[in-house]
């Protein structure tokens, strides 16, 4: 499921990475401005989200190193409730800290990309926190998003308003035909 020469690989999320999982995103939501909650779930809520996605047919995706500890994950849901939103998720993308720079959060959006398609989704959205996260932005940019729109201080968070980077991305052939 993932590259070779890498030193990490991808796999379907399961029950027991909740708890790192929660770790992961627990810096997140404290220390950055990726996520606009502000106070971390715990591994219960986490664990319902999960399944909420899971029960939806989306992709929730771990990435784990060599020893085996989980260095990221990421997961497609539904971008919005209404119908018409059917043939469109949104990507979130979380790796841990320490670990940028290998390659971990392109792994798994590139997967991401690859299974939404399979699964005859047509659009992926990137909803990003913060205009000056410029990672996330460039990621998103390496595997084919692009930038739509910037919501400017829709979001108060450490003591400032925080803008939301907005991306999309079409999948398979987009719509450029009816969907199936």
């Amino acid at each position: 499921m993932s590259d070779p020469a890498a030193t990490f690989s991808i796999r379907p999320a399961a029950a027991e990475d909740f708890n790192a999982i929660q770790r992961i995103y627990a810096h997140h939501v404290l220390n950055g401005l990726a996520s606009f909650e502000e106070t971390p779930p715990d591994v219960a809520e986490l664990t319902r989200r999960w399944r909420a996605i899971a029960d939806a047919g989306l992709p929730y995706l771990c990435a784990v190193d060599t020893g085996g500890g989980l260095v990221g994950y990421a997961y497609a849901g539904p971008y919005r409730p209404r119908s018409a939103y059917r043939f469109t998720v949104e990507d979130s993308v979380y790796v841990a800290p320490g670990q940028a720079g290998r390659g971990i959060g392109r792994g798994l959006l590139r997967q991401l990309i690859e299974i939404c398609t399979s699964l005859g989704k047509r659009q992926m959205i990137a909803v990003i926190g913060d205009s000056g996260n410029t990672a996330s932005i460039a990621l998103h940019r390496a595997c084919g998003f692009e930038l739509t729109g910037t919501f400017q201080a829709i979001g108060f968070k450490h003591d400032r308003w925080v803008d939301s980077v907005l991306m999309q991305r079409a999948l398979g052939p987009g719509s450029n035909t009816e969907p199936v």
